[in-house]
């Protein structure tokens, strides 16, 4: 089998990325060749790839869940947020700039030519490609720009799903909207539809999937059920839930939970290093936006950002600094990861990001930061009281100084001193500029071993044998499962291997 299948969405966060995940995972284990690819991605949640370029992060799973490391060839084009007007621009893993949405149209003929010929050599160096959308194609005020939807498929020829999220309502609607207001030439490419998350028994929506398929002429290639667990590398705020709890809490072993609450900052990036957390028994991890919440947490953990100097300046406006501080102040601890990390130091120097030149830090961690013009980019390993640690970095933000004698939290294995452990005031102190490294098993049951030891939880017991690699490859195995039981596979091989179904039917109105 030889082909490319794009796999839209009706709204954000209607699946697209799990669902191409499952269906990279479905092929993958049936021994096809294959590949994602998603043309442009816009998250602050990214990777470090082997050759050395930035990725996002749901492309490095849709990579996991073919059997490949990642690589700048599955997202040539990534945006980074990094205020509501301006975003930093990633091409072919290299930070390129900063751009407007105005500007950034001017350079998008440019990058359809580049993402064009990423495709290409991808479609020759395997069997199949599954390419994800961006957002909604049926953004029509972007069309003339698109690069990641029907811009995509149009010079591709690929043919198209449309994923929906019924658990949002409005699924039908949606979904007959999102092909009723694309073009004659978009609409011959969108070949079928998914119904994604439902709760309940399937038949009710017999009716609705029969007047759909009436109206538009393309089938509902299935129904993909409610599943808890996929949670993994969420790529923006809405995939998180109501109450900011991170993955689904399974019972502690013991009688006691251990609670981790962590500051929802404003362009917070690689939340989901705390996705390794989340997967252990017993501890909660939750997002918070207010001081209260932390009046009840073992440990504070400051993610990466963006924009670290703006994030710590709201931070403080809205008084989580103040609780911050008490929360060390009362003899807890805290963990700081990348801008995380660097809010803790006495000073920040940033001439680079905010350009805000110095400006004072929380002081919990007894070391200067001063921002480089080059972002470093690395995937480092290195060992923690006798564990090994992998992670890698993408900062701006160095250690330029620090107080003599304080340990480092991970030794690099050159021999580096890799963050700190700072225990000599009230709470201890634990930072690094390292994603991921909370993903190292033996790493991550040294950190909640010494934090129930510190709070005294007495009734929390460390899991001894979460595997966080095996919890990923399982869900990756759950996603492919609900591909092959509730998806029309038949029907899909078929688009992947033929194309779109010649003579669909055009649907008023349609766009000019």
């Amino acid at each position: 089998m030889k082909g490319a299948l794009l796999v839209a969405g009706a709204t954000s966060d209607a699946g697209k990325s799990l669902l191409t995940a499952g269906i990279c995972r479905w092929l993958a284990r049936q021994g096809v060749r294959v590949a994602p690819f998603k043309a442009q991605n816009m998250s602050n949640n990214a990777v470090v790839t082997p050759d050395g370029g930035e990725i996002g992060r749901a492309q490095a799973l849709q990579a996991e869940a073919c059997g490949l490391a990642p690589s700048v060839r599955f997202n040539p084009v990534l945006l980074k947020p990094g205020s509501d007007r301006k975003s930093h621009l990633v091409v072919q893993g290299r930070a390129a700039g900063e751009v407007s949405a105005m500007s950034y149209r001017d350079v998008k003929p440019r990058l359809l030519e580049l993402v064009l010929g990423a495709l290409d050599d991808l479609r020759r160096d395997f069997d199949v490609v599954i390419c994800e959308g961006a957002g909604s194609p049926t953004e029509i005020n972007l069309r003339a720009t698109d690069i990641a939807n029907m811009g995509l498929a149009r010079p591709a020829k690929l043919p198209t799903i449309v994923v929906g999220d019924i658990d949002r309502g409005g699924v039908f609607a949606a979904l007959f909207g999102t092909l009723a207001l694309l073009s004659e030439e978009d609409q011959a490419l969108v070949s079928g539809f998914v119904i994604n998350k439902f709760r309940g028994d399937a038949r009710l929506l017999e009716p609705g999937i029969d007047q759909l398929t009436a109206l538009t002429g393309r089938p509902v290639l299935g129904t993909l059920p409610w599943m808890d667990g996929l949670w993994l590398d969420a790529e923006d705020s809405l995939s998180y839930s109501p109450d900011g709890i991170i993955g689904r809490g399974a019972p502690p072993i013991g009688d006691t939970w251990l609670r981790i609450a962590v500051p929802r900052l404003p362009r917070m990036s690689n939340v989901t290093d705390l996705d390794a957390l989340a997967a252990e028994p017993g501890v909660q991890v939750r997002l918070v936006r207010h001081p209260a919440a932390l009046a009840d947490a073992d440990l504070v953990v400051i993610p990466g950002t963006r924009e670290t100097v703006d994030d710590l300046a709201w931070l403080r406006r809205t008084g989580l600094a103040d609780a911050i501080v008490a929360h060390h102040g009362a003899g807890r601890p805290i963990v700081g990861i990348c801008g995380g990390f660097q809010m803790l130091a006495r000073t920040i120097a940033d001439r680079v990001e905010s350009k805000k030149g110095t400006v004072d830090g929380l002081a919990l961690a007894p070391v200067e930061i001063t921002f480089a013009e080059e972002k470093t980019l690395g995937r480092p390993t290195g060992n923690s009281s006798g564990e090994a640690v992998t992670g890698y970095e993408i900062h701006h933000g160095q250690v330029t100084g620090r107080a003599p004698d304080v340990p480092p939290w991970i030794t690099t294995d050159s021999g580096g001193a890799e963050g700190v452990r700072y225990s000599e005031g009230p709470g201890v102190v634990y930072g690094t500029h390292w994603h991921g490294a909370l993903e190292s098993d033996g790493f991550r049951r040294n950190l909640l071993a010494e934090v129930a030891d510190q709070r005294s939880l007495v009734g929390f017991v460390v899991p001894p044998d979460t595997a966080y690699q095996q919890v990923r490859a399982e869900a990756l195995d759950a996603l492919a499962n609900l591909v092959e039981r509730h998806l029309n596979t038949n029907a899909l091989i078929r688009l992947i291997a033929e194309g779109a179904p010649a003579g669909q039917p055009f649907i008023l109105p349609g766009a000019p």
